[in-house]
């Protein structure tokens, strides 16, 4: 890769015989890569800008276009570039003098002397000329040397600055000349912010972050509690990084999760140059990950790559039609991003990251616009990525609730270690430290009862199925379950509990292996509610509500009933308890369980049969419905205080 310095001066005769707004854009490989600010109403304009650009060959020659004017030229070095017009060769349309440097990107200044041939189609001209290495180009033209996010997560023992030995703590963090400032957190001294903040990185040999703890205060000054400074030259690149800083001048403990992500925009990350693509290393990899070294190291599971090559037919967010969008890969706490893309609704990034893989966890993707106007977002699970497939992923929303406009094409390795991954399930999951807050949404209010609901109805069919069994619906059915339930419980063994798990989960993989895949009806979008009038929408919240309410206050009042029996509330229906708990205990203690549950599914099984008309009941909750509730009491107390003031 190569810098092109290129400083655009004026232009040298006449553009045209009228009045015109100038302005000139540079492309290489068909592709824009800078535009000049415009003169307006100048037939003469000087511009005297200065671009840096990169450069991955050096056979693909400059296109410089006036625009307002029609005109192209094929740039030469150090020359003045007459411009013309194909459709008007006669007319003449003035000059462009430039001057252009040529460094490469990286490697020592001796090797910064290079013989570069220019080719042109009309005629052939060699230069040899010394590159230069740039300077403070890249603060100038904004083009940052990587991203540093820092995530602010908690604090600890922060030093009380208030007069009821509490503070009201917030972060300030400065870098340069960029600035951020965190929520404040009210009468706390070990506040939880998870908020968190972007730098751009223009020093490539890092920088320092200057962080600064203050009390808030209304109506005066705020407080000073202590200061901390990240040096981010010791940070190493494409890692997240847990910082415990002790804060100097003051108390306490910030917690910080900080990652550098290296930025294409002077550091073009290319496709080829990854380990996973050089067999000797992914061979490497792969023994480092292999079943005889299970139990070395547990922590390191296994290694992730993300390929994020491009997008397409993203949405508009800004104004102008265009948006500009950068992704951002989330694994856990680690958080990586791209570089952006401006003014484009099919970016390509090439970008390839690589993550420490702790086994369960889920990888997320995102193309967000700037300013974070619009967000999508796709989750891909680990365990379900075919490695080496470059795959077109559909973008749903932020929340991943429904389908987007565009997709993003990736392609993702996982190498891990199977034992350590079985290992790694048993043990609790990294504990996301950055989360948004929850709001209030009747989408999601519908969506999560509908998925509650799904969820009781098949308990409910089972249960109904069951039934139908005692019920004697089906004779042959009814046969065989009471043939299966007598056998099984009969001989019953420990041993049959996973077993009775183990038979679900063979069927379901034989029908998954046979084709016939019913998962799909089951993770589908349980609602639609875009496509729902406002009337059916308000419909369906009331019912949703109703539900909840009605579902809540059974379960409240079973609850109360259970605490009021063991409270004496009704004291009839406590003395029952206590004698059919004392019965249960001695049956329980003279006869096995075996035998008792064996007279039990006789019962059921031979009660209608014995009575075709009889009505099936639990007694256990037909006890408690006797019993009142919190709420059935209180009414009670209130109906007699009145009734006895009514007398008086």
């Amino acid at each position: 890769l190569y810098h092109m310095t290129v400083t655009l001066s004026h232009v040298a005769d006449s553009l045209r015989a009228w009045t015109s707004d100038p302005y000139v854009k540079f492309k290489i490989a068909g592709k824009e890569v800078f535009r000049s600010k415009t003169i307006h109403k100048n037939l003469n304009p000087v511009w005297d800008e200065r671009v840096s650009l990169l450069v991955e060959t050096l056979r693909d020659p400059l296109y410089v276009k006036v625009q307002k004017i029609s005109a192209e030229a094929k740039m030469a070095l150090d020359v003045a570039l007459d411009l013309k017009d194909p459709q008007y060769p006669e007319h003449n349309l003035g000059s462009l003098e430039l001057s252009v440097t040529l460094t490469p990107k990286e490697g020592d200044v001796r090797d910064a002397v290079r013989n570069l041939e220019i080719y042109n189609n009309s005629d052939y001209s060699f230069i040899s000329y010394q590159s230069m290495r740039l300077s403070d180009v890249h603060r100038k033209a904004q083009l940052w040397r990587g991203i540093v996010s820092i995530s602010l997560i908690e604090g600890h023992g922060l030093q009380p600055m208030d007069a009821n030995g509490l503070s009201d703590p917030y972060v300030k963090f400065r870098m340069g000349h960029q600035k951020y400032k965190s929520k404040t957190i009210s009468k706390t001294l070990n506040p939880q912010w998870r908020e968190q903040f972007d730098f751009h990185l223009y020093d490539e040999q890092g920088g320092f972050v200057d962080i600064t703890v203050w009390d808030k205060d209304a109506g005066k000054k705020d407080d000073f509690m202590g200061r901390c400074t990240i040096d981010l030259s010791l940070l190493s690149k494409e890692h997240t990084h847990k910082l415990d800083l002790p804060l100097e001048e003051g108390e306490g403990v910030l917690v910080l999760l900080v990652t550098l992500t290296a930025s294409a925009a002077v550091s073009i990350s290319d496709l080829s140059v990854n380990m996973l693509d050089d067999p000797h290393e992914r061979h490497q990899i792969k023994q480092r990950y292999s079943l005889w070294r299970s139990f070395h190291n547990l922590k390191d599971v296994g290694v992730v790559q993300v390929k994020v090559i491009r997008a397409e037919g993203l949405m508009a967010a800004d104004v102008t039609g265009k948006s500009d969008p950068f992704c951002v890969v989330e694994l856990s706490n680690d958080r990586l991003q791209t570089h952006t893309v401006y003014k484009n609704l099919n970016p390509e990034w090439n970008k390839v990251f690589t993550f420490a893989s702790s086994w369960g966890s889920k990888v997320a993707r995102g193309a967000d616009s700037a300013g974070y106007c619009q967000t999508d977002a796709c989750h891909v699970p680990l365990p379900q990525i075919q490695n080496g497939e470059r795959k077109a992923y559909a973008l749903k929303s932020k929340e991943l609730t429904g389908p987007t406009k565009g997709v993003i094409f990736l392609e993702i390795d996982v190498i891990f270690n199977a034992v350590k991954a079985g290992l790694r399930t048993l043990i609790p999951i990294e504990q996301k430290y950055i989360e948004e807050e929850p709001r209030v949404s009747k989408q999601l209010l519908l969506r999560n009862f509908t998925r509650v609901r799904r969820c009781i109805m098949v308990l409910i069919n089972a249960g109904c199925y069951i039934n139908s069994c005692f019920e004697w619906d089906s004779p042959q059915r009814s046969i065989c379950a009471f043939v299966l339930f007598v056998v099984v419980v009969w001989n019953f063994e420990l041993y049959m509990i996973p077993l009775a798990l183990l038979l679900p989960l063979a069927w379901t993989y034989m029908l998954i292996a046979s084709g016939k895949d019913t998962r799909q009806d089951v993770v589908s979008n349980p609602i639609d509610s875009e496509r729902k009038g406002f009337m059916n929408k308000l419909y369906a919240i009331q019912d949703v509500c109703i539900s909840v309410q009605n579902a809540l206050d059974e379960v409240a009042s079973y609850g109360e009933r259970i605490k009021n029996t063991f409270n004496w509330t009704v004291p009839f229906l406590s003395w029952l308890a206590i004698v059919a708990l004392g019965v249960a205990t001695i049956i329980l203690y003279f006869i096995p369980l075996r035998y008792i549950v064996l007279a039990w599914g006789v019962n059921k099984f031979t009660k209608k049969l014995r009575d075709p008309y009889t009505i099936d009941n639990n007694e256990l909750l037909d006890f408690l419905s006797r019993v009142p509730s919190d709420v059935q009491v209180v009414g009670e107390i209130l109906y007699v205080s009145f009734f006895i003031s009514f007398l008086r």
